[in-house]
C-alpha cells in the first residue's frame, strides 16, 4: 500500500468507506451515490488515496494521460516505489511514447476488419450453443453461456494451445484482483492462479502458438522489428486479459439485465436491428464489468479547485460514473432506448480497452442467435456474485426461458 499523504487539502471531503471491502464489493451500487455526492474529488482515508466518482471528472482524468498516468500502475501499487507482481502490461501500464508503439501494433492485429472476418465462425458457434440451451429450458447463464461462448472462440482466435485453456478464466480473475490491495480476496485469487499463470506464460511463447492466430501475428510484427520477442509475449498476455475476462462478465451482466427487465427483452425482440447493439451498450453503462481503475499524478495537479501532489494515487470509479444522474436520467434503470454513448465501461482516452471490439462483436452475435429462439427469459433463482477487487462479476445466474 502506498505511503499515506498526511497533508491533503482540508477542503477535500474525507470518506471512511473501504471500496475493496467485501461488503462494498458485494453491492457497490449501494455506495456509489454517496461517493458521487461527496464531490468531484474525495479522500479515501483507509488507503491514503484520492477518489473520483462523477462522470465528468472521471472522464477528464482518464483522458488526461499526461497528468494522470498509467505507467506507474493501473492499480493501488505505485511502480515507481514498488516492484510489480509481474512484468507490467505493455498496453495498460505504460505511457507514450512506448504506449504509442505497442498499442499501434496491437490495433493492426485486433482490427475491425480482422474481427469481421471471424464473424461467420462466431455466429455459427453462437447459434449452436443457443440451440442446445433452448432445448433445456433452464440453465446457468454464466457457467453454461457467458463463460462457454467466449471460450469457444477467443482461444482459437489467438491461437492458444488446446490443452489447459480452462486456466484462462482463473488467470484473468487474478489479474484484475491484483489492481486492488493485498487483501483476502487478492490472496485467494493469487493462490488459485499459480498454475494458471505458469500455463499462460508457456502458452504465449512463439513455439506454442498456432501459425495463423493473432498471437503469431504479434510475433510476425517482432520479426519486422516493431517489438522484441519478449515484448511480443507480454503483448499476447495482455491480449488474454483484455479480450476474455471482461467479455465473459459483460455477457453475464447483459443476460442478468435482460432477465431482470422482461419488458426490455420484449422490446429488443420487437425491433432487433434498432436495439441489439444499444442493449449491450446500455448493459455496460448499467453494470460496468470493470468497476474501478487507478491513475497516478505525474506532477502537482489542479483538479476541480483542489491541489493534488505529484505521485498521488487516484481511484476512478467507472461504474459510479456510468450511473451519474448529472449525465443520465433515471441512471439506475436498464433502458435499451437510452443513448448510452459516453459511458466509461471500457475506459476513455488512449488506454481504452483493446478488447472492446471483440466484446461488442461477441455480444452482438450472441444476441442475434438468442432473439429468434427465445420468447422470454427470467430468473430461476438468485444470482451469485464472484467477488473481485476490480470486477463486478457473476459466479452463477440461473435462468428459465420460453422458446420462441
Amino acid at each position: 500500500m502506498p505511503e499515506v499523504l498526511k497533508d491533503h487539502p482540508p477542503a477535500v471531503p474525507t470518506l471512511a468507506v473501504d471500496p475493496f471491502g467485501e461488503e462494498f464489493l458485494s453491492d457497490p451500487y449501494r455506495w456509489h451515490g454517496s461517493l458521487r455526492e461527496a464531490g468531484p474529488l474525495f479522500w479515501l482515508e483507509k488507503y491514503g488515496i484520492y477518489g473520483s466518482a462523477q462522470h465528468e471528472p472521471v472522464s477528464r482524468a482518464l483522458q488526461d494521460h499526461r497528468t494522470f498516468c498509467s505507467g506507474r500502475g493501473a492499480g493501488l501499487a505505485d511502480f515507481a516505489k514498488e516492484e510489480p507482481w509481474r512484468p507490467p502490461s505493455l498496453l495498460l501500464e505504460v505511457d507514450p511514447p512506448l504506449h504509442d508503439r505497442t498499442r499501434g501494433l496491437m490495433n493492426k492485429v485486433v482490427s475491425l476488419g480482422a474481427i469481421k472476418k471471424l464473424q461467420p465462425i462466431w455466429r455459427a458457434k453462437a447459434e449452436a450453443l443457443v440451440e442446445e440451451l433452448v432445448t433445456r429450458r433452464s440453465f446457468d447463464a454464466v457457467t453454461e453461456l457467458a463463460e462457454v461462448f467466449p471460450m469457444l472462440i477467443f482461444p482459437d482466435t489467438v491461437g492458444l494451445p488446446l490443452e489447459g485453456r480452462e486456466n484462462l478464466l482463473v488467470y484473468g480473475a487474478a489479474v484484475f484482483n491484483a489492481f486492488g490491495p493485498r487483501n483476502a480476496i487478492y490472496a485467494a485469487g493469487a493462490a488459485a492462479a499459480q498454475e494458471a499463470t505458469i500455463w499462460v506464460n508457456h502458452a504465449c511463447r512463439r513455439e506454442n502458438l498456432d501459425a495463423y492466430g493473432w498471437g503469431m501475428q504479434v510475433f510476425h510484427a517482432a520479426d519486422e522489428g516493431e517489438c522484441s520477442e519478449e515484448e511480443a509475449e507480454r503483448l499476447i498476455r495482455s491480449l488474454l486479459s483484455a479480450g476474455l475476462d471482461t467479455t465473459v462478465n459483460g455477457i453475464g451482466n447483459l443476460l442478468y439485465a435482460l432477465a431482470l427487465y422482461p419488458d426490455q427483452w420484449a422490446l429488443l425482440r420487437s425491433d432487433p436491428q434498432a436495439y441489439r447493439r444499444k442493449a449491450y451498450e446500455e448493459s455496460l453503462r448499467w453494470d460496468s464489468t470493470v468497476q474501478t481503475f487507478f491513475r497516478t499524478t505525474t506532477c502537482d495537479a489542479e483538479f476541480y479547485g483542489h491541489k493534488i501532489p505529484e505521485g498521488s494515487k487516484m481511484l476512478l470509479f467507472l461504474a459510479a460514473a456510468n450511473r451519474d444522474p448529472r449525465r443520465w436520467d433515471r441512471p439506475d434503470d436498464f433502458d435499451i432506448r437510452r443513448l448510452a454513448s459516453g459511458h466509461v465501461a471500457f475506459g476513455f482516452g488512449i488506454h481504452q480497452c483493446l478488447g472492446q471490439m471483440v466484446a461488442r462483436m461477441e455480444a452482438d452475435v450472441l444476441l442475434e442467435a438468442m432473439i429468434p429462439r427465445i420468447r422470454a427469459i427470467s430468473l430461476a433463482g438468485p444470482p451469485e456474485r464472484r467477488l473481485n477487487n476490480s470486477l463486478h462479476a457473476l459466479a452463477a445466474l440461473p435462468v428459465e426461458i420460453i422458446p420462441a
